[in-house]
Formats: structure tokens, sequence, C-alpha cells
């Protein structure tokens, strides 16, 4: 055994020697302890890196997504599109808003998202329902976004006071009408009789039986009326004669309009798309010279209604550099608790109201507010 070394005052090499010894490791089994316990308390830390890295939760993040102009263009085209009237020229900003999703988060990539607090982490469930494959989701949303394409068309029409007519608003492929009528065409007539609303064509359509002949009277966007005569099918839910479209009562104008914006999904689209369908067909700008972002459902009828992930959108107008943000009238409380930072909410809940809100922006009137 080594005995302990006490230095005479002022030995330095004794000091040295003292400090030497202290200093050599304690070696177990030729592996220096320090060594080993580093290694032991970097095993969980390895460990969780590999599963942070591996692991997929059952969470989704959502965050602010990308804005889109309604009044510009995307890929070269015009996001919307009108041929067949007079287009009035328009300048400035009315943005549509979208909420950004990512899934199939690892446990690392989880965290990163949350701690930067730009995004929220959802259940999983609550965006793909376990009853429908991601695939089936992804298709409804992308129907939901076409239904409101049209319901925005109609929208714009019906405050812009167009006549309603029984508008076809889709043709079934196999059906008896494929190749003889097209979506938007307006049908005034069955079997010479005319008619007005959704309910008298039925009424005639009732009367008949499958093989039965139909010569219908039609109007159409992008020709001059026609007439189509038309044998009919057996319908699959009744005993009468089947046409294979599908009609409602609409606005009706002799003119098309189309939207250009791939890859976006859901319904919330629909206000700033009247908007500008709107905007193009009367004169003047509507955003006042305001960068106007927004969103927000909307019916046939003008009727705005909420959307989701409205913290979102709003951070997102910020951003983009908007002023104004549209919040529908149902999101404005939840809309308020988000950072405004000189973004001016205004309530909405009708695309009338919505327009007299937008005109006082160069009037200098009063808005509602959230």
């Amino acid at each position: 055994m080594p005995q302990p070394y006490s230095p005479a005052a002022g030995d330095v090499a004794g000091q040295v020697t003292l400090t030497a010894k202290l200093a050599a490791p304690f070696t177990l089994g030729g592996v220096n302890r320090r060594t080993l316990t580093l290694l032991v308390a970097l095993v969980p830390i390895l460990a969780f890196g590999v599963l942070a890295s591996v692991v997929v939760v059952p969470y989704v993040s959502l965050g602010p997504g990308p804005t889109f102009n309604t009044l510009g263009e995307v890929d070269g085209k015009q996001v919307v599109e009108i041929e067949g009237a007079d287009v009035y020229p328009t300048s400035g900003h009315l943005n549509m808003t979208t909420v950004s999703q990512r899934d199939q988060l690892t446990l690392g990539q989880a965290m990163a998202l949350w701690l930067s607090g730009r995004e929220q982490l959802v259940p999983r469930d609550l965006v793909y329902p376990p009853d429908m494959t991601r695939e089936e989701v992804k298709e409804a949303n992308t129907t939901d976004f076409r239904n409101s394409e049209r319901s925005a068309e109609y929208a714009a029409l019906h405050y812009l006071d167009f006549p309603m007519a029984v508008t076809v608003e889709t043709v079934n492929d196999d059906g008896p009408s494929a190749g003889k009528l097209k979506d938007g065409d307006a049908i005034d007539g069955v079997n010479g009789k005319p008619v007005a609303t959704l309910d008298e064509f039925q009424a005639l359509l009732e009367d008949t039986k499958p093989g039965d002949t139909v010569v219908l009277d039609y109007r159409r966007k992008d020709g001059p009326p026609g007439v189509a005569t038309i044998t009919l099918g057996k319908h699959p839910e009744g005993d009468h004669g089947y046409l294979g479209i599908g009609v409602l009562d609409a606005p009706w104008a002799p003119f098309s309009v189309d939207f250009h914006l791939a890859n976006i999904g859901g319904p919330s689209a629909g206000l700033m798309f009247s908007l500008a369908v709107v905007d193009k067909l009367t004169t003047g700008d509507l955003n006042g010279g305001e960068f106007v972002a927004g969103s927000g459902t909307i019916s046939g009828d003008g009727k705005v209604g909420s959307i989701g992930g409205i913290t979102h959108k709003t951070q997102s107008a910020r951003e983009a550099g908007a002023t104004i943000f549209l919040v529908p009238a149902d999101n404005c409380e939840e809309a308020k608790t988000a950072p405004q930072d000189g973004l001016e909410l205004v309530k909405v809940d009708t695309l009338a109201q919505t327009v007299d809100a937008l005109k006082t922006l160069s009037a200098g009137g009063e808005r509602p507010h959230c």
C-alpha cells in the first residue's frame, strides 16, 4: 500500500508528486471509470434519439399555410378566370388563406414543430377519421373545394342580380344525357312546356317512364340556345324516367367562370372566390387600396359560414402583409385570441354585407369588427 505523503513547506517537487498521484486514473478491468459512466449516461440519450427519429406519433400538425391572391395568377393562369363577359381591371389583393398540414410525424419532428410555437398538434383521428383511408379524406377535401368554387360563382351571380334558372350541375358520364347536355346549361322547357323552377321541372319528369323521349330547351354559356332530344333510362330510385343529370335552382349568366388553383382542399375559399368574381364584374377595386385577406365558406345565396384554423390563417395573412382580414362571424371570438399586430379583423356574415364593409375602405366609413 502506498503511504500518505506530506510534503514539507516549500517543497515544490513534493507538491508536483502529490498532484500526480491524486490525478492518476482509477481503472476497472482496463476501462476508465469516467468513460464508463459517460457511456452509461449516453445510452438512454442515444435510445431516445433513435426513437425520436423512427417512431411515428398519432398526431398531425397544423400551422400557417400559403396565401393566394384571387385577383392574381398562379402558374401563368388567372386564379379566377371569366370568359364571355366584360371584365373590369382589378388591382391589389383579395387573398384566400390556407392551413398547412403535416402527417406521419416522427416523435422528434412533432416535438420540434410544437416547440417552434407556429404549429398546433392535434390527434390524427380528427383529421383522418378511422373509418376513412387517407385517399378518401383527400378526395372528400377535393370535392369540398370544387363545391366551394361552384357555390362561390352562384353567390356572386346572385349578388349581381342574375336571374334564376333550372341549372345543370352535373351530367353522368354513362347517363342518357351524356353528350347532349353540359354542366352549366340552363333548362327552359320540357316537351314544349316552360319551366322556371326545379319543382316545375321535376313535376314534368314524374309523369314520364323509362323509354320515353323528352325534348329539352336549353341555354348554353359558350354557345347559342339549343334543343336536346333524350330517351329516358330507368331511374334508380323510382318508376319515372331518368335523365342522368343533377339540377338545381341557381342564378344563371351567359358567361363562364373558372377557378385555377390546384392542390387545395376544403370549402373555406368560397368567400374570397366570390369577392374576386364580383370585383372583376364591377367597376372600382373592392379592396380600397388595402391588402385584404380572409376566409369563409359560402352558400349559393351568399351566406358566409365558419371555417377551421382561423388563428393559423390570420397569422399567414399578417406574414404576407395583409392589413384587413375578413372573419366569419362565428369565428370572431377565436380569431381574437391570436396576435393581431396591426391586422384589422372585420366581421362578415353574408357576401352583400362583406362587399358593403369593403366599400368603406375607400369611403372612410365604419366597418363591423370582431
